[in-house]
């Protein structure tokens, strides 16, 4: 929209046009395009933070491919806060468009918003701004506004309709800065935040000093929100008065890759919109786009083997036409694509369409930079790590398998662990993340713009990968608060192949497991240093400090357990049957026997007082030296253990110990399931009631087909001590049985 500011140098021969757009709106960007270029300003002023003014040519460069972001962070923050923002760019963007046409057309870009040193200070109550900036319209969702006024009950549907769906035709930025005048005018009553006060009085200083530069054709892009504040008869004297001693922080601005996904709404962004994939497509596919998606959409379900033929595409381009003539809509929208995407290409099928929602509508399309961009030293050195070891970011996820065998897979593994130690999940372990020391590993690898930032704050630690993460792991062994930390640093040391942090940990790991007397302490420790020590010896790492730490624990533990486990509540009884399950479990996978023979000699000693043990722990206890052979009388100890003299409760707690391992054992001991059956079938009413959670627990943990396997058991076995039962008897048909009969005798030689 034309206008002058009042005061400002230059009289008529200045000219300012101010295009209010929506953030990530193609029919805007086309628009804004096209006006540019009839405008051909020689100055282009865009929302956004000025300090990305020294790295806005990066965005000609053929490198930088949306979606991109500009990143603002302060370097060196004093309370440990993330102070961090994004400003998202898609090709569909008004604002990447009139970047793109000022770089082009050869005339000074510059950003006009209030600068991120201001907008990165925590706002007044409190709340550091982290994240991408809010949409405009602080005191009013101006879109919403006007939509309800033109009978929409959909704020996104009536924009797309007047604005992002339009075809050909007159300039739509006269009409949304009326509406916008409108709008502000019957809002002026309620008062506005001052963020946005601030936000405006510098988007007009810095169109007044573009101006006084000499610049004669100023164009000014921003949220439409702001056009009436832009033009409005504002004195310099009050924006400075607005803008006067705010405080600032140091700020440090570069491009960083985006994603689809992260324009959306739904990721939380304020100015994010519900289809990127769909405005994406709106924008480039500009001949016939309800075609092209549907084809595209049939694509997407042909890669999946489902059957679409060329006469589904041609029925749902039909369907979606005729749904957007009924609704009055000038082009058939992302619902009525979707419609008819559901009735015929899916036939009705719901999850077809949340593939096409996941792949096209949203879409998980990643940008990229250029080699040029300021990038902190650990940012280059993880591009250098992906580009040596072939591992491209994506944004879809992909799974990942590693056979640590291979040289090169070996490397990505430790590339990921030594991240991870930096918590920058680019890469997920499957399941729980542990090899139990086999040569393979599963990854699911997913890149997110947040990782740039992360990776920005780990430089506080190094100018490698590597470098990194040892400072890292080393820091964190200082500051372990138990010994269970130390031993998980001490794995994921090994994991990441950091030797120079491994013997800063092992001191502190020995160390702390020298003066820590608390057995549940030292058990919960030992889980972590064995598969540490199979971690080793998979990845050909040295060690001999673990295993000396390791045999300490196993002696200390064994010395320990018999006082500590004896006495219990049920809560206690509970944790340390836990910890007795994981110790047993590290040392049968160390395959170590002299160090097994210990620990199952301090449980047989252990069981030898079953009077002082819970009976969770006795009954877990005893399958354990079962399943080790190492007990002979086990349906002896069973018999005692829910014998009439038994409190319910105990002999309950003393099943459900027992039966922890599994229902295989129900399953193939007979003895055992018809003492289990009997106890329970003779318990009282009220005894039943009080053991039945825990009987619930223990027999809701098998698998069902377990469970029916045990029914069906129980369903078919007699009274203790007496045969099989017979088959069931059937009723016999004589006359269809004669001739079988007969044709036996025969064969047995029996004449008829």
């Amino acid at each position: 929209m034309a206008g002058l500011l009042p005061g400002l140098p230059g009289g008529l021969l200045s000219r300012v046009e101010v295009y209010g757009i929506r953030h990530h709106g193609p029919g805007s960007a086309r628009a804004l395009r096209g006006a540019l270029e009839e405008f051909k300003p020689d100055a282009v002023l865009i929302e956004g933070p000025p300090e990305a003014d020294p790295i806005v040519e990066l965005a000609g460069d053929p490198g930088m491919v949306p979606p991109v972001a500009l990143l603002a962070y302060s370097p060196a923050p004093r309370d440990g806060d993330r102070r961090a923002a994004f400003w998202p760019f898609a090709e569909f963007s008004p604002e990447w468009q009139a970047i793109r046409y000022g770089l082009g057309a050869g005339v000074p870009v510059r950003f006009c918003d209030l600068p991120a040193a201001h907008q990165l200070v925590p706002l007044p109550d409190g709340e550091p701004p982290d994240g991408e900036p809010a949409a405009e319209g602080v005191r009013a969702d101006p879109l919403g506004r006007l939509a309800e006024a033109a009978g929409y009950d959909d704020a996104e549907r009536w924009w797309d309709d007047v604005v992002e769906h339009r075809g050909a035709g007159p300039s739509p930025f006269p009409a949304i800065a009326d509406a916008m005048a409108e709008l502000r005018a019957r809002l002026a009553e309620e008062p506005a935040a001052p963020r946005e006060e601030q936000r405006e009085a510098h988007m007009r200083r810095t169109l007044r000093r573009t101006l006084k530069e000499g610049h004669e054709r100023v164009a000014v892009v921003c949220g439409a929100w702001h056009v009436p504040a832009l033009r409005a008869e504002v004195p310099a004297a009050h924006d400075d008065r607005t803008l006067r001693g705010l405080p600032k922080t140091k700020v440090a601005m570069t491009w960083v890759p985006w994603t689809h996904g992260r324009l959306a709404g739904r990721s939380g962004y304020g100015a994010g919109v519900r289809s990127p994939g769909w405005y994406h497509h709106l924008f480039t596919a500009r001949d016939r786009p309800v075609e092209r998606w549907l084809t595209a959409a049939a694509r997407v379900l042909r890669d999946e083997d489902l059957h679409v033929s060329s006469a589904h595409v041609i029925e749902a381009v039909r369907l979606a036409e005729a749904l957007a003539a009924l609704r009055g809509r000038p082009l058939a929208g992302l619902d009525e694509v979707t419609e008819a995407t559901r009735a015929v290409l899916c036939e009705g099928a719901d999850l077809p369409v949340e593939l096409i929602q996941k792949r096209l509508v949203v879409g998980e399309r990643l940008g990229a930079v250029p080699e040029r961009t300021p990038m902190v030293p650990l940012q280059r050195d993880l591009q250098a790590e992906q580009r040596r070891l072939r591992l491209k970011p994506s944004a879809l996820g992909r799974e990942l398998d590693l056979d640590l065998r291979k040289p090169t897979d070996l490397e990505r593994s430790r590339l990921l662990h030594r991240l991870r130690l930096l918590d920058v999940e680019w890469g997920a372990p499957a399941g729980t993340g542990r090899s139990k020391g086999t040569f393979r590993e599963t990854w699911t690898l997913a890149w997110r713009p947040e990782f740039d930032v992360e990776l920005i704050e780990a430089g506080a630690w190094g100018t490698t990968v590597r470098g990194a993460a040892t400072a890292r792991a080393r820091a964190v062994a200082e500051d372990a608060a138990a010994l269970s930390d130390l031993t998980s640093v001490a794995e994921r040391c090994l994991l990441a192949d950091l030797g120079d942090a491994l013997p800063a940990v092992m001191r502190a790991l020995a160390d702390r497991a020298a003066v820590d007397t608390d057995v549940a302490h030292l058990m919960a420790a030992m889980p972590a240093l064995v598969r540490a020590l199979r971690y080793g010896d998979v990845r050909g790492t040295s060690t001999g400090p673990l295993r000396t730490v390791v045999d300490g624990l196993v002696v200390r533990v064994c010395v320990g357990l018999p006082p500590a486990i004896t006495g219990l509540d049920d809560d206690a009884a509970r944790e340390f049957l836990a910890h007795v399950d994981a110790v047993h479990g590290a040392l049968s996978l160390l395959g170590d026997e002299g160090r097994l023979e210990r620990w199952r000699r301090t449980l047989e000693g252990v069981l030898a007082r079953p009077d002082a043990l819970h009976g969770l722990i006795e009954g877990r206890l005893t399958r354990l030296l079962l399943d080790a052979g190492r007990l002979h009388d086990v349906p002896a100890r069973m018999a005692r253990a829910v014998s009439a003299g038994t409190p319910p409760e105990r002999a309950a707690a003393w099943i459900e110990g027992f039966l922890s391992g599994g229902a295989l054992l129900l399953l193939h001991d007979e003895p055992l399931l018809r003492l289990v059956d009997a106890w329970i079938a003779g318990l009282p009413a009220g005894s039943f009631t009080g053991v039945l959670p825990l009987l619930r627990r223990t027999f809701g943990a098998y698998p069902a087909a377990e469970r029916r396997a045990i029914g069906d058991r129980l369903r078919r076995r007699t009274a203790p001590g007496t045969a099989s039962p017979p088959p069931p008897e059937e009723e016999i048909d004589d006359e269809r049985a004669a001739p079988a009969a007969a044709a036996a005798l025969q064969i047995l030689g029996w004449r008829t």
